[in-house]
């Protein structure tokens, strides 16, 4: 069978769909969501309009309360072969080129959020049931693509999605790397709160009024931003703040008023998976404001920032810092800084830790950071698949015959789908040496890898399901 063919018979209306679902900002939006949409409005349309392509084309299509669904090919066995595949997309950030939802073409490139995590490998996995369904091949194992719509958050969508239906027996998400991830890091999400500071022994007359940094956990905020109050003493501040900014070749704003200073700095976003491909706009600001004679709560909250955690996303200063052969290091990434005045500050953290280390560890670590409550503490187990299983024999052997390469094994500390099933791994849709874009601004998916994924999944859901 040549897939490539059968994929490039289809590349115009496969570009045509890709953009078409692009275009509709499927963000988490709390405000919209209702009953029939329980994460918003944009999400909902997403998932709709992917569950339209599946019923004009043939498919066996259900919606699970709008949490989640399937579209399905039937083959003769009860059996199962799950892709498992997501419609929400984070925030798009600021400093686009281009509009983050017009999913422009340009240098072979569609350029929009989500075209590489997960709207377009979506519409590639989905072209691929399509090859195989219009080719009329014979399956004995239903396939069976697995719509998400809260893979960017809380994964409540799967969580329910498994309590009405049945789990595939094996199957993969092509939301990651090729050519196969079989292990996946453990996922924290957490947050701390500052505890009420009893007496104030500190006295300034400057004070903090605000700090805001960072919309999600799994992001590395590029936006941060402060007011300070404190008379006279603002103009002093304002000028400290210029020379920071060149110092250190960093890109801020401030506006000083009557009784005001706004201070902004804007850093560089990424995934949580590898903080270090991104510039920390919160923990840059905080480095800042640490240098200030600040009022005493608001000394403590960005004290314990810089201190735990400027210049180190691997948990060394909170001695949670560990490694495995199997899946590399652990990573730490502040992604959310909150703190008003009449409040105590918060902290959201996302750590990824290797799938040996002990998640329990890294929580009573955290209980320990001085003037801080666990607030809330999310655990995502990690999760491994054995070189021998057979669906990474099989995997391998598609990966191998569509490109020539090797298929060499790998683990990410990034959470996909793939670790919803006992047997599920990642795969693709970035190819090795591609740079990874997922999260940043100006994301893309190469039109040429769209093709080769295509084709690579089209081979791989017949092998498995045949």
């Amino acid at each position: 069978m040549d897939w490539k063919k059968e994929v490039e018979n289809r590349k115009d209306d496969l570009i045509k769909d890709t953009q078409a679902f692009l275009r509709i900002k499927s963000v988490l939006d709390e405000e919209t969501k209702s009953a029939e949409a329980p994460f918003g409005d944009g999400i909902n349309e997403a998932f709709l309009h992917l569950l339209e392509l599946g019923e004009a084309s043939g498919f066996t299509v259900k919606n699970v309360d709008g949490y989640a669904g399937h579209i399905e090919l039937s083959g003769t066995s009860e059996e199962i072969v799950g892709i498992l595949c997501h419609v929400d997309v984070v925030p798009e950030g600021d400093g686009w080129t281009s509009d983050p939802y017009q999913a422009e073409i340009h240098d072979g490139k569609i350029f929009a959020r989500g075209a590489m995590d997960d709207k377009g490998p979506t519409i590639a996995a989905f072209y691929a049931m399509k090859i195989v369904k219009e080719l009329n091949l014979p399956l004995t194992k239903n396939v069976r693509m697995i719509i998400g719509t809260d893979e960017e958050s809380e994964w409540r969508c799967v969580d329910h999605y498994f309590k009405h239906e049945k789990m595939p027996e094996l199957g993969f998400a092509p939301d990651a790397d090729f050519p196969i991830i079989h292990a996946e890091k453990g996922i924290i999400d957490l947050t701390i709160k500052q505890q009420q500071v009893e007496k104030e022994q500190r006295t300034s007359e400057l004070t903090l009024g605000s700090f805001q940094s960072g919309r999600r956990y799994n992001m590395v905020p590029d936006y941060a931003e402060a007011v300070l109050k404190g008379g006279e003493n603002l103009a002093k501040v304002e000028i400290l703040f210029a020379e920071f900014l060149r110092d250190n070749e960093v890109k801020g704003q401030h506006h000083l008023e009557a009784d005001s200073l706004k201070l902004s700095i804007e850093g560089v976003s990424a995934h949580a998976m590898e903080p270090n491909n991104g510039k920390n706009a919160g923990i840059i600001l905080a480095a800042f404001l640490h240098k200030l004679e600040l009022d005493q709560k608001a000394h403590h909250f960005v004290n314990t920032i810089v201190d735990k955690f400027e210049g180190d996303t691997r948990g060394n200063k909170l001695n949670i810092a560990f490694k495995d052969e199997v899946s590399g290091e652990l990573t730490l990434n502040v992604g959310i800084i909150s703190y008003q005045e009449e409040r105590t500050g918060q902290i959201g953290i996302n750590i990824r830790y290797p799938v040996t280390g002990n998640s329990e560890q890294i929580k009573e670590k955290m209980l320990q950071i001085i003037g801080f409550e666990l607030q809330s503490f999310d655990d995502s187990k990690p999760h491994h698949v054995e070189k021998n299983h057979p669906l990474i024999q099989a995997l391998q052997k598609v990966y191998e015959e569509q490109t020539g390469d090797h298929a060499e094994l790998i683990a990410i500390g990034g959470g996909t789908y793939a670790r919803s099933l006992e047997a599920g791994v990642a795969f693709g849709p970035l190819f090795p040496g591609r740079p990874d874009v997922a999260h940043q601004k100006d994301e893309y998916i190469e039109i040429e890898d769209l093709l080769k994924a295509t084709a690579i999944y089209a081979q791989a859901i017949y092998e498995l399901a045949k």
